[in-house]
């Protein structure tokens, strides 16, 4: 029986996404550590920060075609059961590398469905008859703040518990499962959003097939910019650190955990002011963004020259800004862009878009032998200049 409409159902969805984005997000603290306690070489540890992307891909475009055939409720349940075993996989692992690969496998699994269907349960709970206040813009932030807050707060809490707490290479998943625990009891009273006469009835791998991602605009103003979204928060926590690891010894843990909580706590804040960037600008909030990250690119070559821990802050800063900017403002393009049956879809493809910008740090690193940090994020902020132009002149087509 359909339970009645009500303004903050949407509430109730949102520890679950948020768990779901904390799942993927707090191994990262955690790659000294397998470093040196499991006794892992480099490339291993980075391996296994990979193996996130596997689960990832599929969590995010297979998630979405189920959950158009079968609902919003059970594929993110089955999302958050994906994310409580791979916390559990991880946390009974340290010594396993082929363990430790399955269980970044299942958390990647749990964040794509938390960035597909999640996000898209959440966006549904914010329109008419759920929430009849909500404006216009309020589904696509509030998805993108809870995914940005789980993020930022995985890492956060993670680096602490691993820093301080007993048992580091267990205790910060032991954190997640109890989490989730509660969220799950929320989760089952959330209503389904998506009505059995708006399901898709054909075979779920026919709906991988998202029409409304073949539209011009998308190719011209999604396509540029989305790799941009996770490839400035990958520089700001991931490539900063690195630059200026000599000069912080024994605190390089907690300065890349620092990092990765003020990258994404700005942009999450930043979020909030995508509407009032888009009626100041008329709709071109992502164009503030790209020239943000541009700027913050520019400002990363320099503080890889001078390795600053200071100047790299202010990158983190800054990219954590424009990625808050460019991530909401591109959810909004692509949702007005979804025909009714595409919704989950072309998040889905946005968000897998957004997540190959991940790679770049690991680009990066594996050039740095023949091509040192600071040329190389020079040609990445004239990359990201030119994926600026592009979209400023695709905004301007579409006035014509």
């Amino acid at each position: 029986m359909r339970l009645a409409p009500a303004p903050r159902a949407w509430l109730l969805v949102v520890p679950s996404v948020f768990l779901l984005a904390w799942g993927g997000n707090h191994f990262t603290p955690l790659l000294h550590l397998y470093e040196t306690v499991g006794g892992y070489a480099p490339w291993q540890a980075n391996l296994l920060l990979g193996m996130y992307v596997f689960g990832l891909v599929p969590g995010l475009l297979v998630a979405a075609a189920l959950s158009d055939r079968h609902g919003r409720k059970p594929v993110t349940a089955a999302g958050m059961a994906a994310s409580i075993l791979g916390s559990v996989v991880l946390a009974c692992s340290l010594h396993s590398f082929l363990l430790l690969c399955l269980g970044r496998l299942l958390a990647g699994v749990g964040v794509g469905v938390g960035m597909s269907v999640g996000s898209s349960w959440i966006k549904e709970l914010s329109f008419p008859p759920w929430d009849p206040g909500a404006g216009v813009a309020a589904g696509a932030k509030r998805s993108s703040l809870t995914l940005t807050l789980g993020f930022a707060l995985g890492a956060g809490v993670t680096g602490v518990v691993a820093q301080w707490a007993p048992w580091p290479g267990q205790s910060p998943y032991v954190v997640h499962l109890v989490l989730c625990v509660v969220a799950l009891a929320l989760l089952a009273r959330a209503p389904e959003s998506l009505a059995s006469e708006r399901r898709v009835r054909q075979a779920w791998w026919r709906a991988l097939r998202v029409p409304s991602a073949g539209q011009r605009d998308f190719r011209w103003l999604i396509l540029p910019a989305a790799p941009w979204v996770f490839a400035a928060a990958g520089v700001a926590y991931a490539v900063m650190p690195a630059v200026v690891e000599s000069s912080l010894g024994e605190w390089a843990t907690l300065y890349a955990t620092a990092l990765a909580v003020v990258t994404l706590g700005v942009g999450a804040v930043a979020q909030t002011a995508v509407g009032f960037l888009n009626r100041v600008t008329g709709g071109h909030a992502l164009i503030v963004g790209l020239a943000g990250m541009t700027a913050g690119m520019v400002l990363a070559a320099v503080a890889a020259r001078v390795a600053d821990p200071v100047l790299a802050f202010a990158v983190a800063v800054v990219l954590g800004a424009s990625y808050g900017v460019c991530v909401v403002a591109g959810l909004l393009l692509v949702q007005g862009m979804a025909a009714p049956g595409d919704l989950a879809g072309m998040t889905g493809i946005y968000y897998s878009l957004a997540y190959l910008g991940f790679l770049l740090p690991a680009v990066l690193a594996a050039l740095h032998p023949v091509l040192a940090y600071p040329p190389g994020l020079v040609v990445v902020a004239v990359v990201c200049a030119g994926s600026l132009a592009a979209v400023t002149a695709a905004f301007r087509r579409r006035r014509i």
